[in-house]
């Protein structure tokens, strides 16, 4: 047996293997008419194997047998490739659809995070705070009776505990639902928390803006103020720099903040998963259909921008994506099962 009949009785085993699993894909998929090619293809490859076999062994094969074996396989292998895009479209309108899913877990996700926030801030600041600062006129009251050197002392200490303890209830609070954030803007909101963290810590932290008193999208806010905050603060607390660069502007339809600090840096694949944050701020730019990167170095710094589009929604979806599901067909319904608006 010469190498050439060897090969060819390999290929008609693994031709015979191959159309066994083109049939059991018949029933994986919804797609049976691709498999079902294939199958044919396949099995008319097989037969042209056994026909070159043949020849091999003096048996005579007319040309005209051989020619509607090779027009079959020819057929079915086109077809083949005709059922493979409706397969591929398949699969994106898959692959869109879960991503679609996952920025909805992620909506819901922040939105139930940030609703917790704003429930805790109020519940400290409407309840604790008012028995704190009844607790203070109570020791202020008592501080005109006549009273030893000794209590007189000890309520002093009483009082400038109560002082400290509203104020890390305001600074809580804040940090929870940043009143200026909601009522006066991004700008505002960053502005502040940068003058309040600054006055805390030796680094220069240097913000710069084109904008004013724009207001955006409350969930633009939101996550532009969260990430702004948790760069400063991974800088403030991992980096050792002296300065820190902040900058936010608005370019066409999108918001741009910049970010760099001087510090050691790092090595950004070593530190991904490592609770510095960074992932946490890439899936919350990731829920805008924004863009986050972050570039930096040991010794040399770091380096960051995200990149969010003013028409994005958290709640919505884009207009790519929602095209795409529609040039793919993705949940068409006829036109008098719409809604109307």
């Amino acid at each position: 047996m010469t190498a050439v009949e060897i090969l060819l009785i390999v290929s008609i085993v693994m031709q015979s293997i191959a159309s066994g699993i083109a049939l059991f894909l018949i029933k994986r998929t919804k797609y049976s008419a691709l498999w079902i090619a294939c199958i044919i293809g396949l099995m008319m490859l097989t037969v042209e194997r056994i026909m070159q076999l043949m020849v091999f062994d003096g048996v005579e094969v007319s040309d005209l047998t051989r020619a509607w074996v090779g027009i079959i396989v020819s057929l079915s292998f086109s077809l083949c490739v005709l059922f493979a895009r409706f397969l591929v479209n398949h699969v994106d309108r898959v692959t869109m659809h879960r991503k679609i899913l996952e920025q909805r877990l992620m909506t819901a996700v922040l939105r139930t995070e940030e609703r917790s926030r704003a429930s805790f801030s109020r519940e400290l600041h409407d309840g604790l705070g008012p028995l704190l600062s009844s607790a203070k006129m109570s020791l202020s009251l008592m501080r005109k009776a006549e009273l030893e050197d000794k209590d007189r002392e000890i309520l002093t200490n009483t009082a400038a505990v109560i002082d400290e303890a509203i104020r890390s209830l305001r600074e809580i609070s804040n940090n929870l639902s940043p009143h200026v954030l909601n009522n006066f803007g991004l700008v505002r909101g960053i502005r502040n928390f940068v003058d309040r963290i600054g006055a805390m810590h030796a680094s220069t932290i240097i913000f710069n803006t084109t904008l004013r008193n724009e207001r955006f999208d409350s969930n633009i806010e939101v996550i532009l103020y969260r990430v702004a905050c948790e760069l400063i603060n991974n800088s403030l607390k991992h980096s050792r720099c002296t300065e820190i660069v902040l900058s936010l502007r608005l370019e066409d339809d999108n918001l741009r903040l910049d970010y760099r600090d001087n510090g050691q840096g790092f090595v950004p694949r070593m530190i991904s998963d490592s609770g510095m944050g960074l992932s946490n701020i890439n899936s919350r730019i990731s829920s805008l259909n924004g863009t986050f990167q972050v570039s930096s170095r040991p010794g040399q710094g770091m380096s960051a921008y995200a990149i969010v589009s003013i028409d994005s929604a958290i709640s919505h979806l884009s207009g790519s994506d929602f095209q795409k599901l529609n040039d793919s067909n993705y949940g068409k319904k006829k036109s008098k099962n719409r809604p109307r608006r």
